[in-house]
């Protein structure tokens, strides 16, 4: 299946003076990527191009509310990030609309070939992606990029509060073959390159560890570090967290950006910075059946909190779920889906 369209009840109205412009996301079928298909279909968009990598299955997006709208047009693409022809045959469609490129590697395995299987793909897709949406004139790319492009980095003046002006210190991951800042790192400065040498409008939004409900049937990776501390795991996370954020918060960002005539730069997408062992205490206080460990001590040293990290979201209109809410959503999905052996429902 190189290409699919459906036309497919509806449960959104469109009115002809709000008609939305054509949009591609890459990795839709993914975690962000398919709650990103659901908003932009909430929110009344009626052409989306759904890159997904080759044989992947998109199918569960269909079922999505609104996919049945005969309005609406989603239009599947099979595309490796590596091959530029397929890549830019999923955006061609998008001439004064969007791109949101979601799609970047992430195994929940080490690597075993990192520079293949994780740095290339994530370098060498954005650059297919960005050249393709200036090739066809789109409008603006919204670049998923992550927090793993702005921490570790133990350079950070010591005491203040990590902002969008952080850079994960590549040297230092590569030390500690920390494979996945890398990939993101290197993948967000090469689209910052691209842009500016080439005037493309691209903006930036680096979500912390996002939680919510399994659209897509398999597990991913950042739901996978809730599930592994319900399990019993001691890992710190050291090197992976600086807060939770809902992965619906995370969709409707991505939106908001792209709406947003005035956005420019990076934008961290977190309900607050937090040390992992006050998100493992308050998981085990939420959910006191399951053998969380309880950290002691700083599991992120030296890691400043606040409340209002996200102030650039927040100061757009974006209010955030509950970090709360954001645990109880995946723990039910994770139970629902069989991820957590035999928990009860």
């Amino acid at each position: 299946m190189a290409e699919q369209t459906v036309n497919a009840a509806a449960t959104i109205t469109t009115s002809a003076d709000s008609v939305k412009v054509p949009v591609c996301v890459t990795g839709a079928n993914g975690f962000i990527g398919s709650w990103l298909v659901r908003t932009l279909l909430v929110c009344g968009y009626t052409t989306i191009h759904l890159s997904i990598m080759p044989g992947s299955d998109p199918s569960h997006l269909f079922s999505l509310p609104g996919a049945n709208n005969p309005a609406v047009r989603l239009v599947v693409h099979e595309a490796s990030l590596f091959d530029a022809d397929s890549v830019a045959k999923a955006i061609e469609g998008c001439t004064g609309g969007g791109v949101f490129h979601v799609a970047s590697p992430c195994s929940l395995e080490d690597p075993v070939d990192p520079q293949k299987e994780l740095v290339d793909p994530a370098v060498h897709g954005t650059m297919n992606v960005l050249a393709a949406a200036k090739r066809f004139g789109v409008r603006r790319v919204v670049l998923t990029s992550s927090i793993s492009a702005m921490v570790p980095n133990p350079g950070w003046p010591e005491g203040e509060v990590f902002d969008e002006s952080s850079w994960t210190d590549l040297d230092y991951c590569k030390s500690r073959q920390k494979w996945y800042p890398v990939s993101k790192t290197l993948a967000e400065k090469s689209a910052w390159e691209f842009a500016k040498k080439n005037g493309l409008d691209v903006v930036a939004i680096n979500p912390s560890t996002c939680l919510g409900q399994l659209l897509q049937p398999g597990l991913n990776a950042s739901c996978a570090v809730l599930q592994q501390l319900l399990q019993g795991s001691e890992d710190t996370q050291e090197y992976h967290w600086l807060g939770a954020v809902h992965v619906k918060d995370v969709a409707k960002a991505q939106v908001l950006l792209f709406e947003t005539p005035a956005a420019s730069g990076r934008y961290l997408c977190t309900n607050g910075i937090h040390q992992f062992a006050d998100f493992a205490k308050k998981v085990s206080e939420l959910f006191p059946e399951f053998p969380v460990h309880r950290f002691t001590g700083e599991t992120q040293p030296g890691l400043v909190g606040c409340k209002d990290a996200a102030k650039r979201l927040i100061d757009l209109g974006l209010s955030f779920t509950p970090v709360e809410d954001a645990v109880r959503d995946t723990i039910h999905s994770l139970k629902t889906n069989g991820f957590l052996g035999n928990a009860d429902l």
